[in-house]
């Protein structure tokens, strides 16, 4: 007798089994456990973003615009390729657990717990590499053009009107969690990081928002802006409302709004209802 071994792609009938067996699994881990999670997904996902403002920079000059987001897109992709092959707990995408709560296999208490502690983790990861790129300079490189394309991607989004911001983050949410999703048919690391690539170039390249992303692109200009204030001054911005409160109450909230309906509702409730209705999951 011969093993056979098959790779063909999960179908998504045992990707919504597989979304909530891991939904449940992320619901009992230890609170340590799940901050520190949640630090390495904050820190991944500033390191795409990272790797984006680098690539993108001076390309305006010389590239189309659609060109420059998608090479910003593609290289963005680092971020959630990190945090599905390396292991780390993502806000955005956790919220597939979603499925879990709606079979009943997680309580609302604990889907909540989850997502507040990954949030938290998130949001100190992404500050912790901000730091480091403060005391790096990095933005200085190429004749501080890394810093203006910071400095003007943190400013336009602090500029978002509030319904815009919720509208901007349900799409990328919507995005991202399919692309999550789709790392649930995988078999491999490749099926991984192929199933993450067109999803969320997609989402970056069209200019929709990421909470955990907008963890790092708006602080880290907040940082530059309160440490080095003359190189700011030289960019010739008008970065009056660029403040840690317009972060957090006309981006991050809205934002966050957003890519909640857009992961937990558009695709994990409508997913559950397809695959897993409570007659179905007992």
């Amino acid at each position: 007798m011969t093993n056979e071994i098959n790779i063909d792609a999960f179908a998504p009938p045992a990707m919504a089994k597989r979304a909530e067996k891991i939904g449940v699994s992320k619901s009992e881990l230890s609170f340590i456990k799940t901050l520190l999670l949640g630090f390495m997904a904050g820190a991944f996902i500033a390191l795409g973003a990272v790797f984006a403002t680098t690539v993108t920079a001076g390309a305006s000059g010389i590239l189309s615009f659609g060109v420059t987001k998608f090479l910003g897109g593609l290289v963005f992709c680092l971020g959630l390729v990190l945090v599905v092959v390396a292991g780390a707990e993502l806000f955005t995408g956790n919220n597939l657990i979603a499925m879990a709560w709606a079979s009943g296999k997680v309580s609302t208490a604990k889907l909540l717990r989850n997502w507040g502690i990954v949030y938290l983790g998130n949001f100190i990861g992404s500050i912790f590499i901000a730091i480091i790129m403060l005391l790096s300079k990095q933005y200085t490189f190429g004749g501080g053009v890394i810093g203006q394309t910071a400095l003007g991607i943190a400013n336009g989004k602090v500029h978002l009107g509030f319904v815009q911001a919720i509208a901007l983050g349900i799409m990328c949410n919507f995005l991202v969690c399919l692309a999550v999703w789709l790392t649930f048919s995988a078999r491999s690391t490749t099926d991984r990081i192929l199933a993450v690539i067109f999803p969320i170039t997609g989402f970056v390249a069209a200019g929709f928002e990421h909470s955990v992303a907008n963890m790092y692109f708006i602080p880290v200009v907040l940082l530059i802006k309160h440490f080095d204030p003359a190189y700011v001054a030289s960019s010739g911005l008008d970065l009056a409302n660029l403040t840690w409160g317009n972060f957090f109450l006309n981006n991050l909230l809205p934002v966050t709004i957003g890519n909640i309906f857009g992961g937990a509702i558009l695709v994990g409730l409508i997913y559950w209802k397809i695959y897993l209705p409570k007659s179905d999951s007992a």
